[in-house]
């Protein structure tokens, strides 16, 4: 027993010794190079939402509330927080990301008259996308374009605005048809997750109120590719 009580005590301290050792640092901070012993951790955006409600949904002035319409939190957002590249693509400031300009492309592999597949299409139109379609001229290849993640669709909403929830390119009002994004549906847009609970069904994201939803893989739904990120 005395020799199992001594070898516990040394493994804890083996585990929390190298905690310390970790500096913390921002990315708008991070400089490239060694990052031994440097954590960069991810830094979360604005919601966008500027105006604060009652309990009833009546509009209310947002001091002392302490809701996100007072507070803001995260990382503020670039202006342009959208840029058009000229080539079919829209870059997200904020992200990274690039964007399919085109959120309903129907010539996409598979896809219907709207734009909209089951999710295993969508899966596969996305990764067939290339330059060439659906109004690119980026010189992109097959692969080179995936099925977004349930985050980063996420990303795109901003909770100021609904029917769609989106900004216009320097994110200071509500989107509207040719203002950088083209063909957004205020509908449901397929991730590229599964739900892990029932895996039969694929995670959402819904573009009339911005929120995450599910649906069977089978069902039908928009397809907005994306590439980049890390």
């Amino acid at each position: 027993m005395r020799d199992c009580a001594v070898m516990l005590v040394v493994v804890l301290v083996a585990i929390s010794v190298p905690a310390w050792s970790i500096d913390i640092v921002f990315y708008d901070d991070f400089e490239s190079g060694d990052t031994a012993g440097w954590w960069a951790p991810a830094r979360v955006g604005e919601t966008g939402q500027k105006t604060c409600y009652d309990e009833a949904g009546g509009v209310i002035a947002c001091a002392g509330t302490g809701q996100d319409g007072e507070l803001q939190t995260g990382v503020a957002w670039p202006n342009p927080r959208f840029v058009n590249n000229s080539d079919g693509t829209v870059t997200d400031m904020l992200t990274g990301l690039t964007w399919l300009k085109d959120a309903s492309c129907s010539d996409l592999a598979g896809t219907d008259v709207d734009g909209k597949s089951n999710w295993t299409t969508a899966l596969t139109a996305s990764a067939a996308l290339a330059s060439g379609t659906c109004g690119l001229d980026d010189g992109s290849a097959a692969g080179d374009w995936r099925l977004p993640s349930v985050n980063e669709l996420q990303s795109l909403i901003d909770y100021e605005y609904h029917h769609p929830p989106l900004s216009d390119a320097a994110g200071t009002a509500q989107w509207s048809e040719g203002n950088t994004f083209s063909g957004v549906q205020s509908s449901h847009y397929w991730s590229s997750m599964s739900i892990a609970s029932y895996p039969s069904y694929a995670w959402l994201v819904n573009l009339n109120y911005g929120v995450v939803s599910d649906g069977g893989k089978t069902g039908s739904a928009y397809v907005w590719p994306v590439r980049g990120g890390q």
